[in-house]
């Protein structure tokens, strides 16, 4: 090998391997980017605990910069994510600031005008997962309404998508939308929560009144991208995003097991490994047993007290790519009563079952039902997935995983 290109070469490898080992950074760190923004202005923050620079809370790292914070509106689980999944938290007053709390997931899911009456600025700052039916992008998308009706400036510090190398599941048909979807988005859609907000605004699918969407045409939306970061990048969450995904194990295998949810099975709420540890107690060809119990964040769920025997899969890999259909078949022809696996909401109304509401169709049920391979329901699904991934490519903040 020629010595001068020997040279070369290694400094190649050695510049690709210091790139490839570079830090993520969320938009948080990017403090330069968006404190003169926010400089003497009353600043309304979206946030939970997971909003962090460093070890210190978003709050924290404004307050030390001289920024006056107005108030603070908190998703899901609360400002310090320790409410169970559908609990309503209230308002109140944070003991160590003095700055009012405003919950929306509560009496209402997005600030209303006099909520917004006294503040000049909205930041948003919150840890997603990556998958539809997780709340927080269904409060991005009030926010920003209720922004741009208000004509707030809305400034978003992005944070990386643990599940955001992979797109894959059936797309939200119209009539299955609910709390837990609102976009025709397949389950995992590859998107940061920047990503997402420009897609929001791209594709023009915020509500609000026709006459204040035109007159507010000019609305200020700023994203704060990550750093070092890409689609193909596999990023560790440092804080729990919620009290029932308490580790990556339960992230990576949430697109998956979230939709147990939807049938009489445990999801494993209730123990240390929600959506990690996954049965009931008719499961027979299974040794794995766990007893879900009370515990912070998961009060009350299904089969309390009761050992259930199923799949333990913090021992197992979550799949790189892919939502593990065959897993989830699996656990339809494991459990012995057949008419009885999806919660029944005692109708015949497809979109009242809990599972079609996740899955945002009919046909996964019927398919399960029926004994549809998995190569087929995947072959259901690629049209329209094909389709999504086109609209997606255009609001790409990153570079893509293929």
């Amino acid at each position: 090998m020629n010595k001068a290109f020997a040279i070369v070469l290694i400094f190649i490898l050695a510049f690709n391997t210091s790139k490839a080992q570079a830090p993520i950074l969320p938009g948080a760190y990017q403090t330069t980017q968006y404190l003169p923004l926010l400089k003497n202005k009353r600043v309304g923050i979206f946030t939970n605990q997971t909003a962090t620079v460093g070890n210190i809370h978003l709050i924290d790292t404004l307050l030390k910069a001289g920024i006056q914070i107005q108030k603070v509106f908190t998703p899901e689980h609360g400002l310090r994510g320790t409410a169970d999944a559908g609990e309503k938290v209230n308002d109140e007053i944070d003991v160590k600031t003095g700055i009012k709390i405003v919950s929306l997931y509560g009496k209402k899911s997005a600030p209303d005008s006099a909520d917004l009456l006294d503040i000049d600025i909205l930041l948003f700052d919150v840890q997603d997962v990556g998958t539809r039916f997780y709340t927080y992008i269904n409060s991005l998308q009030y926010i920003m309404e209720s922004a741009m009706v208000n004509n707030k400036p809305l400034i978003i510090l992005d944070r990386p998508n643990p599940n955001g190398h992979y797109v894959d599941g059936p797309i939200l048909e119209k009539p299955f939308i609910s709390g837990v979807g609102k976009q025709p988005i397949p389950i995992v859609y590859g998107l940061t929560m920047g990503e997402y907000a420009q897609m929001l605004r791209g594709e023009q699918w915020m509500k609000m009144d026709a006459t204040k969407a035109t007159a507010n045409a000019n609305w200020s939306l700023t994203v704060i991208p990550n750093k070092n970061y890409d689609h193909q990048s596999m990023y560790t969450i440092k804080v729990a995003p919620s009290p029932n995904l308490p580790d990556m194990a339960s992230i990576l295998w949430y697109p998956t097991t979230c939709l147990v949810e939807g049938t009489v099975m445990s999801e494993g709420r209730g123990t240390p490994h929600a959506f990690a540890y996954i049965g009931h107690p008719s499961i027979r060809n299974q040794n794995f047993s766990f007893t879900p119990n009370p515990r912070v964040g998961a009060m009350s769920s299904k089969l309390y007290g009761q050992t259930c025997y199923g799949w333990d899969l913090t021992k197992a890999k979550p799949p790189k790519d892919k939502i593990d259909l065959a897993l989830i078949v699996e656990m339809y022809k494991s459990f012995p009563q057949k008419d009885s696996f999806f919660l029944n909401p005692n109708s015949t109304d497809p979109t009242k079952f809990f599972f079609n509401k996740l899955v945002g169709n009919a046909s996964l049920m019927q398919q399960l039902q029926n004994g549809v391979s998995e190569a087929e329901i995947r072959k259901s699904w690629e049209p329209s997935l094909i389709a999504y991934k086109k609209i997606r490519k255009k609001y790409l903040l990153y570079k893509d995983f293929e």
